[in-house]
């Protein structure tokens, strides 16, 4: 068997260069493709830019992006250049590459599509009117953040808008500043060192992702304030701010070694930054004849993107709501069931808006991998269309007396549940709590919950089988054994010693034990120390789902299940572990990402790792700042009475499930005898689902078993509710055209524009939110335009949130007694 293998791979490696010498090497590797290129794409179809001969470029020029330093001369040499020869290769010799080749280019399309596998070391980065702009970004970005999460996060302040935004700030800043030259402590240094160039512009982008979510403590402090009435100290929320948020930081950058300097890790939404940033950058000022540039591209679909959000967010919002079934038959219960978009399973099947079908996965269907799409899609299918259903329409556990797909919990009466009936001061009480309901939760919802608990050790199961070897082969290993260019390239540049992480996260720990001290948390350090080894424990398994397949894992359900356990009755401390759990591995996946951007983009490790460090600095302090400021001035803050639209929804959300699971608990849900005990079978089942799927895949190293990533498929439950069928279907079919079909069929376009265009349609949606805010949401209160189009979803069972079934007049339903 092994010699018809080894003879099948000789054979094949004859016709493609790029089948690795050892198929193991790359066996656990969705991305990377064994199959014979297709006779159907032709020549004509990958070969992207014909160029002149004797062009001076790099010897594979897959990514058809010039080196900045050809574009921005003024810099000097570039390094690893060779001279371009022939015009044109085959479709065998550019679509993989050979054994050396490996060296000059990577051997992933996506990522030769989106960056230059050539580099300037000379070019400057570490410069004044980087870090001004940096930190002016982050700043602004921290600040408008906040303040538009306290009224309902409207808009986003992200780091696409201000990668756009930057350039124009940086070009001015090269033509304004003074070239004169100073000398400090020996130190020869200028405000202005020559034009604005791409790593300039990686720096800004990396501090603006960095900051440009909230900081995640701070719906605690919100909380303590507003529900619990608790005066708090600035030591106290600056000690735990900080503590949380560079930890992440710390955790991130001791495992860079396995989740950023292998070429495997390709991080797909990394590279919309790249190839925005050096379609920004290559065009800039210049104008292509001989087909439509990637920059007017970009401005074009920017643009247009931006211009229809009026549309589904304004003019017609039904489009983005597209329930047409329910149009036709709104009081229908089964219609409502099976076609509603908002409480229903979504097989309406199709919207028209940008930022619903973006929704599912938290990625754009442009980026995220086909075959990584298919696993989510089909989770998807398989629990929300087979198994929901059948519970709900047999009416398990009194499920038709809510919808079937809806986030909030109910009580025994089918009214949204009120935490405030079992809670006195501040802590669970039992006597309030038998005298008024058990929790009730929709079928989709439960479901979640406990599918979200079970990707933990599923992704842990899926590590250890797929990347065992490869983990423990990679502590072993330095930056130099990597043998992917872009590492290569990096040897140019001194590594950040591991012994400042490991400073950092002993002063996130003493911080957070002096923070969680001083005030009365009842939040003991064991409960800390228990959180961070948890992190510790998963960001490998994490990080390699979210490089390898774009999918981001939440450790937020997991907090609630193990919170709800480590501190029954105990909301404030609940609060804190879900905080020292869920954000550490959240801001561990954006770092470990913006260390890949430097990586790719050729930036210094220690000048993004000091820019991102100062950006989470800038980041807590000003987030507190507008916090503060807003809390003192608005005497009814975080109310719905509020006249100032300071209502803090997102924070309300937080607030409702410290309620649920830190004061009722995990085992009053999940623990003998309760009414969903026995979903705690699909934890057992999920864990042990890789194994079968990798045995296959071992006994059939070709067929498409390779491709199921159980961790991605049951991602898929992070987004269902409140996504339904709508969302994923207009997200999996958009996903088909662009990852699917384009991809395999017209590469030549796919890689000349896949990633722009995804960069625009982004871009778009966010300065077409801001427009809409600013011009029909602000004024006067904001403007209401009220037509059929408008409405007509709102009369709908579905977008009520009608049960199937109506619970008994002046009665309830489910068990009788309940503890």
């Amino acid at each position: 068997m092994s010699t018809a293998i080894s003879s099948t791979i000789s054979a094949i490696r004859r016709q493609i260069p790029d089948v690795p010498e050892d198929i193991d090497e790359h066996f656990n590797d969705p991305n990377w493709d064994y199959r014979p290129p297709s006779p159907t794409l032709s020549t004509e179809s990958i070969d992207l830019d014909r160029k002149e001969k004797g062009f001076t470029s790099s010897r594979h020029s897959g990514s058809d992006f010039e080196t900045e330093s050809n574009i921005e001369s003024s810099y000097g040499k570039t390094a690893g250049t060779s001279t371009y020869g022939k015009t044109e290769q085959s479709h065998s010799q550019l679509w993989s590459t050979s054994p050396t080749d490996l060296e000059d280019d990577s051997p992933y399309p996506e990522v030769r599509a989106a960056v230059s596998n050539i580099d300037d070391p000379s070019m400057p980065v570490n410069t004044f009117r980087a870090w001004f702009l940096g930190l002016t970004f982050a700043t602004l970005a921290s600040s408008l953040n906040t303040f538009m999460s306290l009224r309902n996060q409207i808009w986003t302040f992200s780091p696409l808008v201000a990668q756009v935004l930057v350039l124009p700030f940086g070009k001015f800043l090269a033509w304004a500043l003074p070239t004169t030259r100073f000398r400090t402590f020996g130190y020869t240094w200028t405000l202005n060192p020559g034009p604005f160039n791409v790593k300039e512009h990686t720096l800004i982008v990396a501090m603006v992702t960095m900051t440009w979510q909230t900081v995640y403590m701070s719906s605690v402090f919100v909380t303590q304030q507003v529900n619990y009435g608790q005066e708090l100290t600035y030591k106290y929320k600056i000690l735990t701010a900080l503590s949380n948020q560079l930890v992440g930081v710390a955790l991130g950058g001791m495992f860079r070694s396995f989740l950023v300097w292998p070429s495997s890790m390709i991080y797909p939404g990394t590279l919309v930054s790249c190839s925005l940033m050096n379609t920004l950058h290559r065009n800039w000022g210049k104008h292509e004849r001989k087909h439509v540039s990637r920059h007017r591209l970009f401005t074009i679909v920017c643009v247009a993107s931006a211009l229809y959000y009026y549309v589904p967010g304004f003019l017609f919002t039904g489009v983005s709501i597209f329930s047409w079934a329910c149009w036709i038959a709104p009081q229908n219960p089964t219609v409502n069931t099976v076609f509603g978009s908002l409480t229903g399973m979504g097989m309406g099947l199709l919207t028209f808006d940008w930022a619903m079908i973006t929704i599912p996965s938290a990625a754009s269907p442009l980026v995220s991998p086909w075959w990584a799409q298919i696993n989510i899609y089909v989770a998807f299918v398989v629990v929300c269309w087979i198994i929901a259903p059948a519970l709900y329409f047999s009416n398990v556990l009194y499920a038709q007396y809510m919808p079937i797909s809806v986030i909030a919990p109910f009580d025994n009466t089918g009214m949204p549940y009120d935490i405030s009936q079992v809670i006195t001061n501040g802590t669970f009480d039992l006597d309030k709590y038998t005298q008024y309901s058990p929790m009730f939760l929709s079928t989709t919802n439960i479901l979640a919950y406990t599918i979200c608990f079970s990707i933990f050790p599923a992704t842990i199961v899926h590590t250890l089988l797929w990347y065992g070897r490869d983990i423990m082969r990679q502590m072993r290993r330095s930056l130099a054994d990597n043998r992917d260019v872009h590492s290569r390239l990096m040897l140019a540049y001194p590594e950040v010693p591991m012994w400042w992480y490991g400073l950092i996260f002993a002063f996130c720990f003493a911080t957070a034990c002096v923070g969680i001290e001083i005030y009365p948390t009842d939040f003991p350090i064991w409960t800390l120390i228990v959180s961070l080894l948890i992190v510790l424990v998963l960001v490998i398994p994490l990080g390699i789902v979210r490089a390898v397949t774009n999918q981001w894992l939440s450790m937020t359900y997991l907090a609630e299940l193990l919170g709800g356990y480590v501190t029954p009755g105990k909301p404030l401390a609940f609060m804190l572990f879900k905080s020292y759990l869920g954000a550490p591995q959240e801001i561990s996946s954006t770092f470990l990402a913006v260390l890949k951007l430097g990586h790719y983009m050729k930036v210094p490790p220690r000048t993004i790792f000091l820019g991102s460090l100062a950006a989470m600095f800038v980041n807590t302090f000003a987030s507190q700042a507008i916090q503060d400021a807003i809390l003192a001035n608005n005497a009814d803050a975080c109310t719905p009475l509020n006249t100032n639209g300071f209502t803090c929804a997102v924070d309300q959300d937080f607030v409702s499930s410290a309620a649920i699971w830190g004061a009722i608990g995990s085992a009053r849900i999940y623990g003998p005898g309760q009414l969903y005990r026995p979903f705690l079978w699909i934890i057992f089942i999920c864990t042990l689902l890789p194994i079968p799927f990798y045995v296959l895949a071992r006994r059939y190293p070709y067929s498409r078993w390779r491709y199921v990533n159980i961790p991605a498929a049951l991602s898929s439950a992070m987004f269902f509710p409140p996504c339904s069928g709508m969302q994923f279907t207009s997200w999996f079919l958009v996903g088909g055209v662009f990852q699917g079909f384009l991809r395999r069929r017209h590469f030549r376009w796919w890689m000349r524009y896949n990633y722009v265009l995804a960069a625009a349609l982004d871009a778009g949606l966010a300065f077409g939110t801001l427009l809409v805010f600013v011009t029909l949401v602000v004024p006067k209160g904001g403007l209401v335009l009220n037509w059929w189009g408008n409405t007509i979803w709102q009369t709908t069972n579905d977008a009520m949130g009608a049960p199937f079934k109506m619970p008994p007049i002046n009665g309830t339903f489910g068990p009788t007694t309940w503890h």
